[in-house]
């Protein structure tokens, strides 16, 4: 008995001694793989590196990241090493996502990531304070973070084909230098109160949305000198349009407007204007022209089409009204005077 009792405690002896050693030969591996995995790593970074140094040039006294047709779907973090860069233009990349570590790079002016798989803009946006222009066109973000609105210098954001992007968050209005957007062919069904309320915006760009009818208060745009809204689902426009005063070129061809309003007789700084492309009630012949070469300049459904338009449905003693309110108004003076 007492000799199985030593043959036992001397088996389990041996084999706690074993199961220590295989332990220990399991740890040592470990750590060498992860010691290698750590050499490969920084193997890697230091190639990586060295192909976007071979990628930075100067251009008017400005250090630009240039990268093209190129695949890199993400950026290492041996790009914190090149935190010189002002501009980063990286194209048709299949990038990703932007770094959470885009913040660092406190001297970026432009960040153009245009034509690639971006699926959302990190918070950390918001610490580039010299930031001027954000080109994130043709990617897949459906959202803008509310701390882009701490962009304090920018000037130009251009958003086009994003395709899910419908609203953008109220404190972008906070955006006191932006002058350029660009939220073109994506679903937005109503231009959103923050871009209403951008105090500097000259140029914006709505064109194939899913708009419906402009606001009334688009009268606060005063600074605008551009709008493109065509290709949308628009039906009647606005009074208050009339009083964009600085507005010199307006765009509304294919949409569903039936009439033009007369108030826009009053928009003596228009200078280009479309209607091409619209279910409109009267049918408006031009003038001809006498100088051949303003005949052949001529848009068919601009400036003069426009007003042209608008003194024949006066004639015709049709009224066109811009809002539902006006409409209102007038059915309700109507049914009082036939009673």
């Amino acid at each position: 008995m007492s000799e199985n009792v030593v043959s036992t405690g001397a088996v389990n002896a041996v084999k706690e001694v074993w199961e220590k050693r295989i332990k220990k030969l399991n740890e040592d591996l470990k750590r060498e793989k992860e010691f290698q995995q750590k050499l490969v790593r920084i193997w890697e970074e230091r190639v990586s590196l060295t192909k976007l140094r071979e990628k930075v040039t100067k251009e008017d006294g400005r250090v630009i990241l240039k990268i093209e047709k190129e695949e890199w779907k993400t950026l290492p973090s041996s790009l914190l090493k090149l935190s010189q860069l002002q501009e980063w233009q990286l194209h048709r990349i299949g990038l990703l996502k932007i770094p959470e570590f885009i913040g660092r790079f406190q001297n970026l002016i432009v960040l153009d990531l245009s034509r690639n798989t971006i699926s959302e803009i990190p918070r950390g946006i918001g610490l580039l304070t010299r930031l001027q222009e954000l080109i994130l066109s043709y990617n897949r973000i459906k959202t803008v973070p509310m701390e882009l609105s701490y962009c304090a210098s920018l000037e130009k954001l251009e958003l086009a084909v994003n395709r899910d992007l419908s609203d953008l968050p109220q404190e972008l209005s906070n955006l006191l230098k932006l002058t350029h957007l660009d939220l073109s062919m994506n679903v937005f069904t109503t231009i959103p109160p923050a871009v209403l309320n951008m105090p500097a915006l000259e140029w914006l760009d709505m064109g194939s949305n899913r708009l419906e009818q402009l606001p009334d208060t688009i009268e606060r745009m005063q600074n605008l000198h551009t709008l493109w809204l065509q290709r949308n689902e628009i039906t009647c426009l606005p009074e208050t349009i009339s009083s964009m005063k600085n507005l010199s070129t307006l765009v509304l061809s294919n949409n569903k407007l039936q009439d033009i309003p007369e108030c826009m007789e009053e928009m003596t700084n228009l200078r280009f204007v479309n209607f091409r492309d619209n279910p409109l009630k009267l049918e408006v012949t031009l003038p001809p022209s006498e100088n051949i070469d303003e005949e052949e300049e001529r848009e068919l459904f601009g400036l003069q089409f426009m007003h042209t338009y608008i003194q024949e449905s006066r004639r015709a003693g049709r009224r066109s009204y811009c809002n539902t309110r006006s409409m209102r108004e007038v059915d309700g003076a109507s049914s009082y005077s036939n009673s």
